[in-house]
């Protein structure tokens, strides 16, 4: 069994959100072939996009070719539009999670949902977050990295925590809005370099920021292997015992305690980093990510973990399906 919690999908059509809403900055889908199709941001090209990123049918045939046996699905991050009015990213927000629900229904053995919500507003974030679990029954929601100027310790997203806790919704953390200009605006490096640093700080954030220790019931799972995290924990957990006058201000419990308070995915395309991630986050932590359907996926969903020699058939299940059940809160028969 295989369960890909990272894996993203967009409605194959979406209204006019510019004439919608009143402003630009919107990514609106241009389909200009049978198979392909432009998403565009003001009338400039933002990413190519193929029919397996809006239609189950292909995305089913792919997941039969490569063994998944089921995939967690979740918008795209550029369309989370934080920065946008909160009413308005509501608004979209539902019609996302919606299409994603109409999915889940129709193949519920092969699709879970997890939505998305208007975080720069907590209010009707947590209004969302209600129906996602209540109505669309979506065992948990994707956020970013990041909520424009907050990051996930801000006190003003503590009710979405608290929330999260009582309706035991899972939230999975995407990174999103990398610096793209400047000295990063070269050879990829948004994604290759700004996606890690934005994964980390927002680790450091949640854990020195007291949140697991404020909200011990929640179950968080990070993107793309942590980022830089599992990596660097010991120049991390260093920093924070000779300078606690910067690093111990709002949690005086050193970051290595929280080792095991939160998973991973294991998209990290590497041998040594996925021993060494597992070694660190745990064995029961760590699920299988792909970042299907995009370039810097897993293209053979799950074969970096089934390579691994060191790892056991029951580790290996873990890691591929178990773990995942047990951070969405769902049973393996629901899949049989």
């Amino acid at each position: 069994m295989k369960i890909d919690i990272h894996s993203h999908i967009l409605p194959k059509e979406w209204p006019d959100l510019k004439q919608r809403y009143g402003y630009g900055g919107w990514i609106q889908m241009q389909h200009h072939c049978q198979d392909q199709a432009n998403m565009i941001k003001d009338g400039k090209m933002f990413r190519v996009v193929e029919s397996n990123c809006w239609d189950p049918e292909v995305r089913l045939k792919e997941m039969d070719k490569s063994g998944v046996t089921v995939q967690a699905l979740s918008t795209v991050p550029v369309m989370f539009s934080y920065w946008a009015k909160p009413q308005d990213t509501l608004d979209l927000s539902q019609f996302l999670n919606d299409d994603i629900a109409s999915i889940v229904r129709k193949y519920p053995k092969r699709f879970v949902g997890l939505g998305t919500l208007p975080m720069q507003a907590p209010d009707l974030a947590v209004q969302e977050m209600h129906r996602c679990v209540k109505e669309l029954r979506f065992p948990g929601v994707q956020i970013g990295s990041h909520i424009n100027q907050w990051d996930l310790n801000s006190p003003e997203l503590y009710p979405v925590y608290t929330a999260a806790e009582e309706l035991n919704c899972s939230i999975f953390v995407h990174p999103w809005d990398m610096q793209i200009d400047g000295r990063m605006s070269k050879y990829w490096l948004p994604w290759l370099v700004g996606m890690p640093a934005e994964t980390t700080t927002a680790i450091c954030c949640m854990i020195m920021g007291g949140i697991f220790e404020r909200f011990p019931k929640l179950k968080v799972c990070f993107a793309h292997g942590g980022g830089a995290f599992p990596y660097t924990i010991g120049r991390i957990n260093h920093g924070f015992k000779v300078r606690p006058d910067l690093c111990a201000v709002d949690n005086r419990k050193a970051p290595e305690k929280y080792l095991g308070s939160f998973y991973t995915d294991s998209l990290v395309h590497d041998p040594q980093a996925l021993k060494h991630l597992v070694d660190v986050i745990g064995e029961d932590k760590v699920l299988l990510g792909t970042d299907y359907p995009f370039p810097l996926g897993e293209h053979i969903p799950g074969q970096l973990i089934e390579s691994i020699e060191e790892f056991d058939g029951r580790l290996k299940d873990r890691l591929l399906a178990g773990n995942a059940l047990s951070f969405l809160g769902l049973e393996r028969t629901l899949f049989n």
